[in-house]
C-alpha cells in the first residue's frame, strides 16, 4: 500500500519541554521506530508539523539585534523543513540502512488573496505570559489567542492549491523512496513563487498530498488515541468508525482536533478510500484498524 502519514510538532516536542536539540532528536528516534515499521512494509510518504520548532525560529529571528528584521515566516518554514527533515531522515535511515529516505524542500501555492491574511488564526511558537503577550503585540504588531497555558502568537494560515514538488514526489516514492515533503505544510508561495508571510496548515496539505500521490490510506498522528465526541464533557466517547458527513456535524476544538478531521474528510471524500486518526505509539495497530478513529464514506458511526 501506499500510505501517507502525517506527524504532529508537539510530537517532536512536547509541551512543556525545552527545545533542545538532544530532546527533540529523543522524540523523533521514538516517531521514527514507528515509522520505519510502516515503510518495511508499505510505500511512505511523511508530512510532519513545525509549530514549535518555526514559531521559536521566529522569536530569535526577531530578536536578534544583528538583523534590520526577522526572516519571513515563508523562510523559517523552509528551514524547519531543513532540521526536521534530516532529523527523520537519519533516525529513520539509521533502522533501515538499505532504504533511500529523503528529505525535500517542499513549496506550497497559496492564494495572495486568502481571506486568511486578514483573520490569523495559527497558533505558533512558545507560550507568553499575557503581559508579555500585550508587549509583543504592541512593539510588532503581532496577534496573539490565549490557550490553556498562555498567550500564543497566531499568524495568517492560507488554504493550500497546489504542492510544487508534487510530479519530484511522486518520481521518488514510484522508486521506492521514504520521502519526507511538506514539512509544516510547506513554505507557502505565491502563483510566481514569491513567499509570503504565513503557514500552511499541514493536516490539509497531507490530505491534498495524499490524493495527488494516489494514497490508499491517510493517517493523521496525534497524542490522542481516537477522536472523541462530545470532548471534556461527561458524555465523552471514543469514535471507532465514522463518515465525514457524520463527523460534520459534530462539533469540535478549532485549534487541534477539527483540522485534523476536516484534512482526513476531505482525502477521503475525494478519493473514497479510508483515512485514520491516532496515537503516533498506537501506529501499527491504527493502520490494522484495531485503534484509532477511522474515516470511511457511509460508516455507521460508533464508540470503541
Amino acid at each position: 500500500m501506499r500510505i501517507v502519514i502525517a506527524v504532529g510538532g508537539n510530537a517532536l516536542l512536547h509541551r512543556g519541554e525545552r527545545a533542545d536539540a538532544a530532546t527533540q532528536q529523543r522524540n523523533i528516534a521514538v516517531a521514527a521506530e514507528q515509522l520505519a515499521w510502516v515503510a518495511e512494509r508499505h510505500q511512505l510518504l511523511i508530512v510532519h508539523g513545525n509549530g514549535p520548532q518555526v514559531g521559536l525560529l521566529a522569536e530569535e529571528s526577531e530578536h536578534d539585534p544583528t538583523l534590520e528584521r526577522g526572516y519571513p515566516l515563508d523562510t523559517l518554514v523552509a528551514e524547519t523543513q531543513g532540521m526536521i527533515g534530516y532529523w527523520l531522515a537519519q533516525s529513520i535511515g539509521r533502522r533501515l540502512p538499505d532504504t533511500p529516505v529523503g528529505a525535500l524542500i517542499t513549496q506550497v501555492v497559496v492564494s495572495a488573496a486568502d481571506p486568511a491574511f486578514d483573520r490569523p488564526d495559527k497558533p505558533i511558537g512558545p507560550y507568553y505570559p499575557a503581559e508579555e503577550a500585550k508587549r509583543l503585540a504592541d512593539e510588532r504588531g503581532w496577534e496573539f489567542t490565549e490557550e490553556e497555558l498562555g498567550m500564543r502568537r497566531v499568524v495568517p494560515s492560507p488554504r493550500p492549491i497546489r504542492v510544487v514538488e508534487l510530479p519530484i514526489i511522486r518520481r521518488l516514492l514510484d522508486d521506492g523512496c521514504v520521502v519526507i515533503a511538506g514539512g509544516g505544510g510547506g513554505a507557502p508561495v505565491t502563483a510566481d513563487r514569491t513567499g509570503v508571510e504565513g503557514v500552511v496548515d499541514k493536516d490539509l496539505v497531507t490530505a491534498l498530498l495524499a490524493e495527488q500521490v494516489g494514497a490508499d490510506s491517510m493517517v493523521v498522528l496525534t497524542d490522542v488515541p481516537y477522536v472523541y465526541a462530545d470532548y471534556g464533557t461527561p458524555r465523552e466517547r471514543p469514535l471507532a468508525l465514522a463518515s465525514p458527513d457524520e463527523l460534520d456535524a459534530m462539533s469540535f476544538a478549532a485549534g487541534s482536533m477539527r483540522p485534523k478531521i476536516e484534512a482526513a474528510c476531505a482525502f477521503t471524500r475525494a478519493t473514497g478510500r479510508p483515512a485514520s486518526i491516532g496515537s503516533l505509539t498506537e501506529l501499527a495497530a491504527v493502520i490494522a484498524g484495531t485503534r484509532g478513529t477511522h474515516i470511511r464514506e457511509g460508516g455507521a458511526i460508533g464508540p470503541r
